[in-house]
């Protein structure tokens, strides 16, 4: 193994990339050398010796060996692809592009470059509860799944005083459910498959930005399996919450260790329906006080560079089967795909028609 830590480059420097170079840094094997972000009035160096720069045709000149992506829906793509034509690996935020067809370009990219790898950001995965929930779903001591409950929400689109890219379509692509709602999206894949069957509503009339403010999915697998879903910017107090029901018990994810502290305790219940159910079941609750997920995420990713692993969580095919449940969603309210032109060559083949509940 060569033993010079992997020089990497931030493509945006807002809150979300500092963070990542954080742990960047703190990883033995990366080291930051480079930023970008428009809001740099001029390039320079910091104290450090990390040089900034006010685009990222600069931040690409810099000897790199990798590209972390924290910026904007709409350049994230255009960025990305350029990283991975100048040989680096790539990092890209969620969600992967506007839509479809920009997870498609870079794709294509990718393919021409099999030796790079490319990951993206699909963060939750890593938290300990949800390793923990996989873990005893993976195990089969409760049996197979039924169904899924999810709700995953903030009190508004713009928070923590940033920038109103989001509520821009042309910019963002999508409202809460491409923003936030992706996570939960991500998860219901994760632990209940494919799903055949999407019915949804999709509204923007509370804040009446170009981009929705809730969406509500109910889906269905081919074996039976049924999710519902709620991504909302109008849960006044922040939530996330997961129910998984099996045959044999339960399964509740609660709250989730987040940068803003505002969506409660990070908790597993774990609930076995011994017996004939009477509605109160034996029930073991874990709560969880420490986030390794950003670390965690950027070890594999590490990993999967030094040891030539393929990538475990994230890979732009789970990314593209994200995006296509992501955008079934919107298809399947005939009203918002109308009202915003979301044209069939958005999906691909058997997608449209599930999207049409054909």
């Amino acid at each position: 193994m060569n033993d010079t830590k992997l020089r990497v480059g931030i493509a945006g420097y807002g809150v979300v990339g500092k963070r990542r170079r954080q742990h960047i840094d703190a990883h033995p094997d990366l080291r930051t050398v480079a930023v970008c972000d428009r809001l740099f009035e001029t390039a320079g160096t910091f104290d450090d010796g990390v040089r900034y720069h006010t685009n990222y045709h600069d931040l690409l000149d810099n000897d790199l060996d990798v590209i972390f992506v924290c910026m904007t829906n709409d350049i994230a793509p255009e960025v990305t692809m350029a990283g991975l034509e100048r040989g680096l690996h790539a990092f890209c935020e969620k969600p992967p592009g506007r839509d479809l067809n920009d997870v498609v370009r870079v794709r294509a990219v990718e393919a021409r470059h099999p030796s790079r790898k490319l990951k993206y950001g699909f963060n939750h995965r890593y938290h300990d509860s949800v390793r923990d929930a996989l873990e005893i779903m993976r195990s089969g001591e409760l049996g197979r799944i039924v169904n899924l409950k999810g709700t995953y929400g903030k009190s508004k689109l713009i928070t923590f005083g940033q920038d109103d890219w989001r509520t821009h379509r042309d910019v963002a692509g999508g409202g809460i459910l491409l923003d936030q709602g992706i996570h939960l999206v991500d998860l219901l894949r994760l632990f209940g498959g494919d799903y055949v069957d999407v019915h949804s509503f999709v509204s923007n009339d509370f804040w009446k930005y170009q981009v929705e403010d809730n969406a509500y999915a109910l889906m269905r697998t081919a074996d039976g399996v049924v999710a519902m879903l709620h991504s909302s910017a109008t849960q006044w107090r922040h939530r996330f919450q997961l129910d998984i029901a099996f045959e044999k018990g339960g399964i509740y994810l609660s709250g989730i260790l987040s940068g803003s502290k505002s969506y409660g305790a990070e908790t597993l219940t774990v609930i076995w329906a011994d017996g004939e159910p009477d509605g109160d079941p034996r029930e073991q609750t874990t709560r969880y006080n420490h986030d390794p997920s950003w670390s965690d995420e950027i070890a594999e990713f590490a990993d999967a560079i030094r040891l030539d692993r393929p990538i475990e969580n994230g890979s732009s095919e789970e990314a593209l089967r994200t995006m296509e449940l992501v955008y079934r969603i919107y298809c399947a309210d005939p009203d918002w795909k109308s009202r915003w032109n979301l044209s069939a060559a958005t999906l691909t083949g058997n997608e449209v028609n599930q999207s049409n509940g054909n």
